[in-house]
């Protein structure tokens, strides 16, 4: 009778290993995604946005891509020709643990120029506003914290509005790691890679200048433009 049962004895064994095991990972993934949060800020070009934000400590990835418009999975070329609504943003993915939504905010209001409602820096329209994006009363709240914040610091009125979320859509893949990337662009410059074009157009748009000027030592980013 031993020799019978043993098998199934054995099966179970095996099943209940198994089930520890995927109930082990379910609660590693669920663990792993309560302790990611994401912002979505609109500041300019959204090659520079990844840029900075890809720097801090705390950040585990930022998408380029665009928010806020009427089409569903729109293109760069009808989001620049103002056809479809949307705005260049970044999608932030961070460590709460680490680094808060509200210092986010904080170094976002000082890495752009908040007082233009026409674009940002060379990149003007619509498409190159900025703006805050919010899933919650809480980053409402937040968000308002923090325009105040800088508004009383930079002592001018700041037109950065803060919207409701809604769908964020990933740029195309060639605008990801736009400033990390070495294949050759052509340029006014003549040949380049993409790394050494975003450098010269970064400098050449006058971004971290005017930030800058606006912030100077609260500015995060611009001190370290080219570096």
């Amino acid at each position: 009778m031993s020799q019978l049962f043993a098998p199934k004895r054995s099966g179970l064994k095996s099943a209940a290993l198994t089930l520890f095991i995927a109930l082990g990972i379910m609660a590693q993934c669920a663990q792993a995604q309560a302790a990611e949060a994401k912002a979505i800020f609109a500041g300019g070009c959204f090659w520079c946005v990844e840029k900075d934000f890809e720097s801090v400590r705390g950040v585990n990835e930022v998408v380029s891509g665009y928010t806020g418009g009427r089409w569903e999975n729109p293109t760069y070329r009808a989001v620049a020709k103002g056809q479809t609504g949307h705005i260049e943003a970044v999608e932030i993915s961070y460590d709460p643990a680490i680094v808060s939504y509200d210092k986010l905010l904080h170094m976002f209001f000082r890495s752009v120029d908040p007082t233009d409602a026409g674009g940002q820096f060379c990149d003007r329209g619509e498409v190159y506003t900025t703006a805050i994006f919010v899933g919650s009363e809480a980053e409402r709240r937040a968000a308002l914290r923090a325009k105040a914040d800088a508004e009383r610091e930079l002592g001018a009125a700041i037109v950065t509005p803060i919207r409701n979320a809604v769908t964020f859509y990933p740029a195309e893949e060639y605008h990801q790691d736009y400033y990390k990337q070495t294949g050759i662009v052509i340029t006014r410059y003549g040949p380049l890679p993409k790394a050494a074009a975003y450098e010269r157009y970064r400098k050449g748009c006058g971004r971290d200048a005017r930030v800058l000027q606006l912030w100077g030592k609260s500015a995060p980013f611009a001190k370290k433009a080219g570096s």
